[in-house]
């Protein structure tokens, strides 16, 4: 079974109090995919960049066994996000924002990936989200993300989607502003009967929960003392979610929780470096570690 990946590729300039980088592999399809290399391969990928993406991304790309059939190069310039965080790097002001290229992206599936049967769709315009959809044939495994933006210009669409996935991955503000409900308990009972089985509310550096009709699971964040770039976590978060489930076949709610803390893992990783750079040359053994890590944060014996 296969893993498909739709979303943005990008050049990121970003800026944080400890450094800054110009023109570095963003986008969420690149984190997505990169994240679950690790679990999944061949991840397909489909995408959009222009003819100046360079091809020693490509190559990246390429060499995690990550399927670039689904990468089209179209004439003209990249997408470009520029942004700067603060010390507290919960906030950050966007700096600028070229869609380029990514403007007219209209995702075409290849045929040999319309069979793949997990699909993670990133932050794209809903109306895209639900065209990947109809081009695939009976997926098994759905999961998607969102954002204020479309949450509040494309709502009916999203409402749409929601009724095809099996997993939502939203922030908690964004999980508020989509139930219109300020308790998140509820906002999350809301959200889960608007369609998907799955919830997942990522809360930062406060960890994530886990939402299904059987529990509600609390996953700790890993506790880190150098964090340089936030950029990308939310992706890489829901790559190492998707390739832990592609890689154990199991879709069991017990299972869920383990996909949770294996996406919260591959997260750490991704903060430690700019850009995609922490991601580049892990190694299944070192996210093994860092997830027996996690089972320790959470773990202890009752008392009499």
């Amino acid at each position: 079974m296969a893993l498909l990946v739709v979303g943005s590729l990008a050049l990121d300039s970003v800026e944080t109090p400890f450094d800054k980088v110009e023109e570095a592999l963003g986008g969420s399809a690149t984190y997505i995919s990169l994240a679950a290399s690790y679990f999944a391969g061949p991840v397909y990928l489909v995408g959009t960049v222009g003819e100046d993406f360079p091809q020693r991304y490509v190559d990246l790309l390429s060499e995690h066994n990550i399927d670039l059939e689904g990468l089209k190069v179209e004439p003209g310039k990249t997408f470009r996000w520029g942004g700067k965080y603060h010390y507290d790097l919960n906030v950050r002001d966007t700096l600028f924002t070229e869609l380029n290229v990514f403007e007219k992206f209209d995702p075409v599936i290849p045929d040999k990936f319309r069979k793949a049967q997990f699909v993670c769709l990133g932050n794209i315009d809903p109306v895209l989200q639900i065209k990947v959809l109809d081009q695939m044939e009976n997926p098994l495994f759905v999961v998607c993300d969102t954002m204020n933006y479309w949450i509040e210009g494309r709502k009916d669409e999203l409402l749409k989607l929601l009724k095809r996935v099996n997993v939502l991955i939203i922030n908690d503000s964004e999980a508020r502003l989509l139930a219109e409900e300020p308790n998140l308990i509820k906002a999350a009972r809301m959200i889960r009967e608007m369609g998907p089985e799955f919830l997942i509310i990522k809360k930062g550096e406060h960890g994530a929960l886990l939402f299904s009709a059987e529990t509600v699971f609390s996953a700790p964040a890993y506790p880190m003392e150098s964090i340089f770039d936030p950029t990308g976590a939310g992706d890489t978060f829901a790559g190492g979610f998707i390739g832990y489930l592609h890689k154990t076949q199991d879709l069991s709610p017990e299972n869920m929780k383990c996909a949770v803390v294996y996406g919260s893992a591959m997260a750490s990783f991704c903060v430690e470096k700019f850009s995609v750079g922490a991601l580049e040359k892990l190694s299944y053994l070192r996210v093994q570690d860092r997830f027996r890590e996690f089972q320790k944060l959470s773990r202890f014996d009752e008392k009499d």
